[in-house]
């Protein structure tokens, strides 16, 4: 029986606190929308050093990124009820730790990306961290309520970044991966928003429910989620996939369709909290749709 010491127990807790920091379960869905693109990226399956050199490079990247946000935003994540437990705001870590873990993580993943994948891929990564983490946190969040719009663009990049691993390039059939995550973003991030606009305004962020109003937050969610299921049959209408991603796609986006038509007309806190869970398990079950479809056809 291994007898466990202080020294060992805090070791544990500040390196739980180190992954706390990378976001885990937020990087969870955007190394499954890339290691998605790997698959469709062709007939077969990918190279397995491919499927696990590129996941991880671009977790590693992702989860550096995701350092960063918390570093900048420490003093946002301890005004809000969902963040302030995050490492930095109660303390458990320090600023210059987090730095260390971001150029250590986020520079082993592009190290394993420009070594094992390819330059390309390594490259759009590396842009994808500056656009999230300097771009959007920096200056797009604290100063205009389209953040989430503008900002959209780095969270759809993972799919295309997985595409780049395989192939080498980036193709129309990326683009339209990209295009389904950049218009999921604005009505997932905004039904969280509308339920936790006090917190958003009590932190001084300029998310849309607190700039423009809560109906107005509401009329978009419905309206970008028409945006979002026109798109997301896109793959179909051009012969990217086949009648089960069609059939699939078209029902998914009914369903976040009533969701948010409900948030539109009917609006409660508690529809919202239901809309931003649904629009998760939709992102997730859009992209297997995809992959099913794929293997089908092929």
């Amino acid at each position: 029986m291994t007898v466990l010491t202080t020294s060992t127990l805090s070791l544990y807790s500040r390196l739980e606190h180190y992954v706390r920091l990378t976001k885990p379960r937020v990087v969870m869905l955007i190394v499954f929308t890339a290691f998605i693109g790997m698959l469709l990226a062709q007939p077969s399956v990918a190279p397995l050093n491919i499927l696990i050199y590129g996941s991880l490079g671009i977790w590693l990247v992702a989860g550096a990124a995701a350092a960063v946000n918390c570093l900048i935003e420490q003093r946002i994540d301890a005004v809000m009820a969902r963040t302030r437990g995050r490492p930095l705001p109660i303390g458990a870590v320090t600023e210059l730790e987090t730095v260390s873990v971001s150029l250590v993580v986020g520079g082993a993943g592009l190290f394993l990306l420009y070594v094992f994948i390819n330059p390309l891929t390594m490259w759009l990564t590396l842009g994808t961290f500056v656009g999230y983490a300097i771009i959007y946190t920096m200056v797009l969040k604290p100063l205009t309520p389209q953040n989430i719009v503008i900002g959209g663009a780095s969270g759809a990049m993972p799919p295309v970044l997985g595409w780049a691993a395989v192939t080498g390039e980036v193709t129309h059939e990326a683009l339209l991966l990209f295009l389904i995550i950049f218009a999921w973003t604005p009505p997932h991030f905004w039904a969280l928003a509308l339920y936790r606009r006090e917190e958003y305004a009590k932190a001084e962020v300029p998310m849309l429910p607190v700039t423009h109003g809560v109906a107005f937050t509401q009329l978009h969610v419905f309206l970008y989620t028409l945006i979002l299921l026109a798109v997301s049959m896109l793959p179909f209408v051009v012969g990217m996939s086949d009648w089960f991603y069609g059939v699939s796609a078209l029902i998914l986006g009914l369903i976040f369709l009533f969701y948010s038509y409900g948030i539109w007309k009917s609006y409660t806190d508690e529809l919202a909290k239901a809309t931003f869970r649904y629009s998760i398990l939709y992102l997730s079950l859009i992209f297997l749709a995809l992959l099913i479809d794929h293997y089908l056809v092929y």
